[in-house]
């Protein structure tokens, strides 16, 4: 090896951004490997490159023993002391020595090691490269789609996108550009290996990220995200700065910037309201588009009634019991929908001559539902034919 070897490894670090000293010292394992290989495990050896010129020494490494039992790894400390009299029993005698064929056989034997050692040197850059990425959105375009799996490429890799992280009812054709959340990186035998999801909630706060400058530069705080991929997202953001409104921001003019998170989620519906310290404003956003009445929280183990007008009831809920449970899960409180009739009628304590309510809000409520009781007896004591009439022309006559 000479100093066209030492300018090879320069220009392999410049290409292919992998560490020359870290080359170097791929190469002097492999050797090392190559001259046991050919003269015996027994022989204990020190390579040595140098750094400059590619020179390469060989030396011969043998323990210092009193007496002997193997020639090829051991010397005693008499023969020692005849080179250097500071050795003592315990060190390790050093001599460079000179194998005969050492260079054709170092040459044929490394080269592969060599090689090896490079593809590991630059799977381990791509691997600290992804490592570095991981919650973040990456760009791709769709190469493969088998058995159901989606393999998307992302710079130098071919990432994965398993069936669970697809969004349902989004369609994925090849050559199709995407923005994925980069979920996961693991090393594998065949290098590093990236998993990227469209339904985890990281890829609707990413977005946000890049599409809102405010939550960017850390003006606006996203404080929590629920969702159900391919149908609908509540993000709950505030605000650190008094003269912004957080949801404003988000929803920019004329609502380009969440309409502009909505095309790439392919008309994923999303909700962005206002995050409150108080828990009956908090959990009253929440709920939006529902127009919650009241809100009644147990703070000891975080659960709460919503009552909300007859009329708002199935909104509040959502279909299928979407709203509430996007609104529980984006909170972390249980909550229970009602509306005012049944909420009255299930608090409501009778005794002997009257019926006595407990809350304020229920003596609201009480209010409006006599008023409608009212109505129904007014209602039912109108005779529907012309009886009355009758009546009062007998009377008449």
């Amino acid at each position: 090896m000479n100093q066209e070897f030492i300018r090879a490894l320069d220009v392999i670090q410049e290409e292919k951004s992998i560490d020359k000293e870290e080359l170097i010292q791929a190469i002097e394992a492999a050797i090392t490997t190559a001259y046991k290989k050919n003269y015996g495990n027994s022989h204990n050896v020190e390579i040595n490159i140098d750094r400059e010129n590619g020179d390469i020494q060989v030396f011969a490494l043998k323990e210092i023993v009193e007496v002997p039992e193997n020639d090829h790894s051991q010397i005693s400390l008499e023969k020692a002391r005849e080179v250097d009299s500071n050795y003592a029993v315990g060190d390790f005698f050093r001599k460079e020595v000179r194998p005969r064929d050492f260079g054709r056989i170092a040459a044929q034997n490394a080269k592969q090691l060599i090689i090896q050692r490079i593809k590991e040197a630059e799977r381990n850059i791509i691997y600290d490269d992804y490592l570095k990425r991981q919650d973040e959105v990456l760009t791709g375009i769709i190469k493969r789609i088998e058995k159901g799996v989606v393999y998307v490429e992302v710079g130098k890799l071919e990432a994965v996108m398993l069936p669970s992280e697809q969004t349902t009812g989004e369609s994925y054709t090849l050559n199709q550009r995407l923005k994925v959340y980069l979920l996961m990186v693991k090393k594998t035998t065949k290098g590093p290996q990236v998993n990227v999801s469209r339904t985890h909630p990281g890829l609707v706060k990413r977005l946000f990220e890049s599409e809102v400058p405010e939550i960017f530069d850390g003006i606006v705080d996203i404080v929590s995200i629920s969702r159900e991929a391919g149908s609908r997202t509540k993000v709950a953001v505030k605000a650190n700065d008094p003269s912004i409104d957080p949801v404003g921001a988000c929803v920019g003019q004329k609502g380009v910037r969440v309409q502009n998170i909505i095309n790439e989620l392919q008309g994923e519906k999303i909700d962005v309201i206002k995050w409150s310290d108080n828990i009956e404003e908090y959990l009253s956003n929440a709920l939006s588009p529902a127009k919650v009445v009241e809100i009644i929280p147990n703070k000891d183990d975080k659960t709460a009634i919503a009552i909300v007008d007859d009329y708002q009831l199935s909104l509040a809920i959502g279909k299928e019991g979407q709203n509430v449970r996007l609104a529980a899960k984006l909170t972390g409180w249980k909550i229970d929908i009602k509306s005012k009739i049944d909420y009255v009628n299930q608090h409501r304590i009778t005794d002997e001559s009257t019926s006595v309510f407990t809350d304020d809000i229920l003596l609201e409520l009480k209010e409006e539902l006599e008023s409608a009781e009212a109505l129904e007896i007014l209602d039912a004591s109108i005779p529907d034919d012309d009886s009355v009439f009758e009546d009062i022309s007998d009377l008449e006559n």
